[in-house]
């Protein structure tokens, strides 16, 4: 599903009247866990799911075929966890 097709989606789940409004909708949706997350917040929707970052530690590795290595630097990554009515939902 593309973007414009998820925005027709809320627009018509949502009830707005215009795709602009429910574009703005999905922008400020998107914007604010953004936010919460840079902040190093964890976001949680009750049945739905929960926002959060992680900690990844420094890696290391050899490049298959070559004797190169690598060394990712150690970052915050975001993560996302599903809850348990929309994991039964897909579930069915």
């Amino acid at each position: 599903m593309t973007k414009a097709e998820f925005v027709e989606l809320v627009q018509k789940n949502g009830d707005f009247d215009s795709k602009a409004a429910a574009e703005r909708a999905v922008k400020a949706f998107t914007d604010s866990i953004e936010e919460a997350l840079v902040k190093k917040e964890s976001v949680s929707l009750v049945g739905f799911g929960t926002f959060s970052t992680a900690e990844v530690a420094e890696k290391s590795g050899k490049v298959p075929g070559t004797d190169k290595t690598y060394t990712k630097p150690a970052h915050t990554a975001p993560k996302f966890k599903f809850g348990k009515t929309i994991k039964d939902a897909v579930a069915k």
